[in-house]
């Protein structure tokens, strides 16, 4: 297991996850009606320059989720700094994302879902607090990474859906192919929020696991240690018994 360190606290990965943090105004900004890169039109890629840019701003962030982990564990420079910025720039990522969906595409990300995944992301939050302070952690599952997936499939197509219903493809060739944009949108939505359920279920079940285990092994060295001085010690061999002893 390597040493958790506190030198060098801005190095390489660190830097990485907080380019993350730093690009969250630049996606705010990007989806406000301030950007002058605003198209108007309405086929092809014709006018889409601000969905295509923060689609590709938030794919490049979403990618140093898993980057800034790699080159820490590969340079060893696991750094306090980094274990305590990595999982909030995550949620400020995601938090942030949807709650500026909520109102870019209003029709595609109703209030209630950007609730669910913020929530999720609270509870998760405290789980992991309770677990640090039991002396255990919770490695993220097959189903927690099938959800951040999803989550940055939604975000982007919500953001594409904003200007495009679907995408015309090769339309020279058997009348072209169409990608749905708007209904990969919706569909990966409400599968991001099933999976975000059955997610944190399968978060608090193996958190319930391992703190009634925790729970077990305190009580366990509790009886223990109330066992070892409930003991008599031996004491000091009366006067007189060993006189006694010798009397035939």
């Amino acid at each position: 297991m390597r040493a958790v360190g506190s030198s060098n606290a801005m190095n390489l990965p660190n830097s990485i996850t907080m380019s993350r943090v730093l690009s969250l105004p630049l996606l705010i900004w990007i989806l406000s009606k301030g950007f002058p890169f605003q198209g108007h039109g309405q086929s092809g890629l014709l006018g889409g320059e601000q969905e295509i840019i923060a689609s590709v701003v938030f794919i490049l962030a979403s990618i140093t989720d898993g980057l800034d982990g790699y080159l820490a564990r590969k340079r060893k420079q696991i750094t306090t700094m980094g274990i305590l910025l990595d999982p909030l720039a995550d949620k400020l990522m995601v938090s942030a994302a949807f709650i500026i969906l909520v109102a870019y595409t209003p029709q595609i990300v109703p209030p209630w879902i950007a609730v669910l995944v913020i929530g999720r992301e609270f509870l998760v939050s405290g789980l992991r607090s309770i677990a640090v302070a039991e002396g255990f952690t919770i490695s993220a599952s097959e189903i927690g990474k099938l959800k951040t997936v999803i989550q940055i499939v939604s975000v982007v197509a919500s953001i594409l859906a904003h200007r495009w219903n679907y995408w015309l493809w090769f339309p020279q060739v058997h009348g072209g192919f169409v990608v749905g944009v708007r209904f990969i949108a919706v569909t990966a939505i409400y599968w991001m929020c099933v999976v975000s359920i059955i997610s944190a279920v399968d978060y608090f079940v193996g958190f319930w696991k391992k703190i009634d285990h925790a729970s077990d092994e305190r009580r366990s060295k509790r009886s223990f240690v109330l066992s070892r001085k409930a003991t008599p010690s031996a004491g000091p061999v009366p006067s007189g018994s060993e006189h006694t002893s010798h009397i035939s």
